[in-house]
């Protein structure tokens, strides 16, 4: 399987990727694959993409050698009333993460999340959020990545990077 991707900024024309990225996060257990419609339209996951691309959005997409996406990381600013999982905040943007199964363990997600991360720094914000379910494998990369748990919920934790 060819190592060699790139980082491209997400534009409005990857609002359906990122859909398709929602339901991915959403599937991360083997076997535990909710319906596309069904995670799409739910209120847990729907904000997380609805009117994609608005100010404050800013997002990255993995493509392959082909300029196929292999996965996505974004964040949005989310109101305290429809807040998401990982809301800690006005002004802390939470970040939404997705890599294809087959492209999981080869460093796309790791790199999605520190170009995230680079430029939540750049624009100015002292902080990023999200949510991860416990038993996500994700969570290790999380941590490593400099987020620690501030809030644990019902099998979930949210957790923060300080960014400056």
């Amino acid at each position: 399987m060819p190592s060699a991707f790139q980082i491209r900024p997400a534009t409005q024309a990857d609002g359906a990727f990122l859909g398709d990225m929602v339901v991915e996060a959403a599937n991360w257990r083997r076997g535990g694959a909710r319906p596309r419609h069904e995670v799409l339209t739910s209120d847990d996951h729907r904000r997380y993409i609805a009117g994609w691309m608005r100010p404050g959005d800013t997002g990255f997409i993995a493509v392959d050698a082909n300029g196929q996406p292999m996965g996505a990381a974004w964040y949005r600013m989310l109101p305290r009333s429809d807040p998401g999982h990982g809301y800690v905040g006005t002004g802390v943007p939470e970040l939404i993460i997705g890599v294809r199964p087959i492209w999981r363990a080869h460093g796309v997600g790791r790199m999605l999340l520190q170009r995230l991360c680079d430029e939540a720094r750049a624009q100015g914000y002292a902080r990023l959020s999200l949510s991860v379910e416990r038993d996500n494998f994700a969570a290790t990369l999380y941590r490593s990545e400099g987020f620690a748990v501030t809030q644990s919920g019902i099998g979930r934790d949210t957790m923060v990077k300080r960014l400056r």
